[in-house]
């Protein structure tokens, strides 16, 4: 059985990106074009598909650390302020995004509401299955000691 823990997390992303991209349900908002990561970042994304990419990244960061929340999440996608010559300080990542990523995600039903945070539906669990399954079926055809898994 394939696993989404066994699965090369940058391929599944990108198959999953893609299965976001095709999907009609899913809309960019015009405001994606304005934002940046976080506090942390200088610049916006210069990739027009960064959209898909994080909502597949949330998808998959719930599915692995779930029942998780919004600040936790945040922390998840933060990284370093550089402050001049002081030294570097830890900081979020835009919980704006996040929350928008899993409300975008639960009106798919993807995610649902916990009390204690989010957790992937079962219709969500089965997108990824499916994704990390077609993602090993192209690695298995490069490398046949790969087909155990499938």
């Amino acid at each position: 059985m394939v696993d989404v823990k066994k699965v090369p997390p940058d391929m599944l992303l990108k198959n999953l990106a893609e299965t976001f991209k095709e999907d009609k349900r899913v809309e960019v908002p015009e405001w994606a074009s304005y934002l940046k990561a976080g506090i942390h970042r200088e610049k916006s994304w210069e990739d027009p598909d960064w959209y898909y990419k994080r909502l597949a990244s949330t998808l998959r960061k719930v599915y692995l650390n779930g029942p998780i929340g919004i600040s936790k999440l945040s922390e998840e996608y933060g990284g370093r302020v550089d402050r001049g010559s002081i030294s570097y300080h830890p900081a979020k990542g835009s919980r704006f995004i996040v929350r928008k990523m899993l409300l975008q995600l639960e009106s798919l039903g993807y995610v649902k509401k916990d009390r204690k945070g989010r957790m992937v539906s079962p219709q969500g669990s089965s997108v990824l299955d499916k994704a990390s399954k077609e993602v090993m079926k192209g690695l298995a055809q490069s490398n046949p000691s790969l087909e155990k898994y499938l």
